[in-house]
């Protein structure tokens, strides 16, 4: 390749530039890659490139760095160059206090989600100050969004979803509008043509709901994958050994020949291009080819990964920030004891902690300091990336790296993570869908604080091992188990029984329990219900109209006016035949009777009227007064 750039461009070896190799680059295939980024570093070796070149050539092909907040806003192609400075004026003053992340997610919101999408359905609108009709029309669009989803047929089938981020959408777009006001009474020239009436209220902006409903479904994902991590870690473990023992006959078979491991026949071919003489590849006996060094690398850094998530709980960046300085020992003053602890780097909220190293995870750890190590024993030195940030971070020893495409780097996020789910996709385990279950870095923090808080930890400790700056979030990590509150409540009867007599916990028999049964039963009569507490006798004789403890139905108001007009004739046949005995007892009834129905209109009637509440004069409300002095010659 280095004699071709020779004849191509002119010149030796020497006068090779880093702008020949970045233009070979760009117009070999990738099977050149390699061998181009191996060049570089020969030629950085040499000392042929400038000294301001950069350590790899990967930092100017593969990575960007910041970019402005115009370039930002101009990918989105607004037309109204009035509300487009209004908003890269904004992110210019909103830079300086952010990160860069949230400055391009601004851009993202404002220029996209929000006025281009006013521009593309409301043609001609040129000022923020936006009609209730465009206002709500946007709302409309953005509560909403089209997702498409390949079939298994090839074909595209587009559907519409809830926007589950409209919310933080109109967040954003409240506060543009609500700091352009204030910014404009301090600095009017440059402000006040901007400022415009909200379009969003306070109102449309709650969270709480939305938040409720993230916090259930969080719950959910954690109580469906905790039971799973056991299951993960054995499948890690062996997959790592199976791997590790397919490329350890590998490199013990000599080429051309076959060897068997685990079951399996494989072929190893007869030449290789390698330097050390070995291949990391070989053939099945169906005639398909496997990499075996690749399978190795992706299960020794999947169970890397998940034994240190899971033991730390920390974010997925922390990992990638783990150096080999981040593992130091501290004497303890009182015992003189030696203790492991891992130092984690300043990551989401710029909080450095120290977490204690378990047996478990030191093993883990030494193991990839073992692996890592270059031959003067020594873990590289590299720079890493912060996609966050998009700058280059100085070169550090970091524990999650590899030599790769002829230069060491930092293992990306997404690599980890197709090698947890691709571990986890060997367990064959499906979530509550009845799909493949999937696992995020994330989870397993949200694991890690959930199985602490449940075998005890106080939450105040788990929020200084997970670096939150509030407990509140802590306990939203926390998933609650259903059965959890119910041991929990079960144990605190348990507690209160403890305190009384044991007779009254006694095992009730089947006729005590049909006896208790049958009082329910008993208690409904024709009028309504006998409301007479268990185990007591009727004290009327069943002379259930005179009985205070007789509750009437409305439905059965009819029925109780005509027990009242029967007694009113019997009374009246009793004067009339001389049945003075009867009477009394006649006319006992028809009082109780004519009571029960005066009771039961009233309730009637309260269920119908309206109820005023009234409001209260200012004069009612007034906490305290004041007088205020007239000054003379006032009036």
């Amino acid at each position: 390749m280095i004699a071709e750039i020779i004849v191509s461009q002119g010149g030796g070896v020497r006068d090779i530039a880093v702008g020949d190799l970045l233009l070979w680059l760009q117009m070999s295939d990738s099977r050149e890659t390699i061998r181009i980024l191996t060049a570089y570093e020969w030629f950085r070796d040499l000392g042929s490139l400038p000294a301001d070149a950069p350590p790899t050539l990967r930092r100017i092909t593969y990575r960007s760095g910041q970019v402005h907040p115009e370039q930002l806003v101009d990918r989105y192609q607004l037309k109204c160059q009035s509300v487009r400075d209004a908003i890269v004026a904004y992110l210019l003053e909103r830079s300086p206090a952010v990160d860069y992340g949230t400055v391009k997610a601004l851009s993202t919101t404002l220029a996209l989600r929000f006025w281009a999408d006013i521009e593309r359905h409301h043609s001609g609108i040129d000022s923020l100050h936006l009609s209730t009709e465009v206002s709500a029309a946007w709302k409309a669009r953005l509560a909403t969004k089209v997702v498409r989803k390949r079939q298994s047929d090839g074909s595209v089938v587009e559907t519409t979803e809830p926007r589950r981020s409209a919310v933080a959408v109109k967040t954003q777009v409240r506060a543009f509008y609500l700091d352009l006001a204030p910014w404009a009474l301090e600095e009017p020239e440059k402000w006040a043509g901007w400022v415009a009436p909200c379009p969003i209220s306070a109102a449309e902006i709650v969270v709480k709901k939305a938040e409720r409903q993230l916090k259930s479904r969080m719950d959910q994902r954690t109580r469906e994958r905790l039971p799973a991590v056991p299951m993960l870690v054995k499948a890690a473990e062996r997959r790592l050994k199976e791997a590790q023992a397919r490329l350890r006959a590998l490199n013990e078979a000599p080429l051309g020949t076959e060897f068997t491991v685990s079951g399996e026949t494989f072929t190893v071919p007869k030449t290789t291009t390698r330097i050390n003489g070995r291949p990391t590849r070989a053939w099945e006996s169906q005639g398909v080819a496997r990499d075996f060094g690749a399978e190795e690398r992706l299960a020794f850094w999947a169970w890397a990964a998940i034994e240190t998530l899971r033991h730390t709980g920390i974010r997925i960046e922390e990992l990638q920030e783990l150096g080999h300085h981040s593992i130091i020992s501290y004497t303890l003053p009182t015992t003189g004891q030696v203790v492991p602890l891992l130092q984690i780097a300043p990551s989401k909220t710029d909080q450095e902690r120290l977490l204690l190293v378990t047996p478990e995870l030191a093993d883990v750890l030494s193991t990839v300091v073992s692996r890592i190590r270059g031959t003067d024993g020594r873990v590289p030195v590299i720079p890493s990336y912060d996609g966050h940030e998009r700058v280059w971070n100085p070169p550090m020893p970091l524990l999650f790296q590899e030599s790769h495409a002829a230069e060491r780097h930092r293992l990306s996020a997404n690599f980890i993570r197709r090698a947890i789910n691709e571990t986890l996709s060997d367990t064959g385990l499906l979530d509550s869908a009845g799909k493949p279950l999937t696992f995020q870095p994330h989870d397993f923090r949200r694991i890690f604080i959930t199985d602490s808080i449940l075998n005890g930890l106080p939450p105040h400790i788990a929020q200084v091992i997970a670096g939150h700056e509030h407990i509140g979030t802590t306990m939203g990590y926390a998933a609650i188990y259903p059965a959890d509150a119910i041991e929990a409540h079960r144990a605190f009867i348990a507690r209160r029984r403890a305190l009384r007599p044991v007779e009254e916990y006694r095992t009730v028999t089947p006729e005590e329990w049909d006896e208790f049964l049958g009082h329910f039963e008993r208690r409904k009569l024709a009028l309504g219900e006998c409301c007479r507490a268990y185990g007591t006798d009727c004290a009327h004789e069943h002379a259930c109209v005179r009985c205070p403890v007789l509750i009437v139905h409305a439905t059965e108001r009819p029925r109780l006016v005509e027990i009242r007009e029967n007694l009113q004739a019997r009374i009246q046949e009793a004067e009339r035949e001389g049945w003075l005995g009867e009477i009394e007892g006649l006319q006992s009834s028809l009082t109780h009777a004519e009571e029960k129905l005066a009771q039961l209109d009233a309730q009637i009637a309260r269920k119908q009227e309206a109820v005023d509440l009234g409001i209260p004069a200012f004069r009612e409300i007034v906490a305290r007064t004041t007088t205020v002095d007239t000054p003379q010659g006032l009036s």
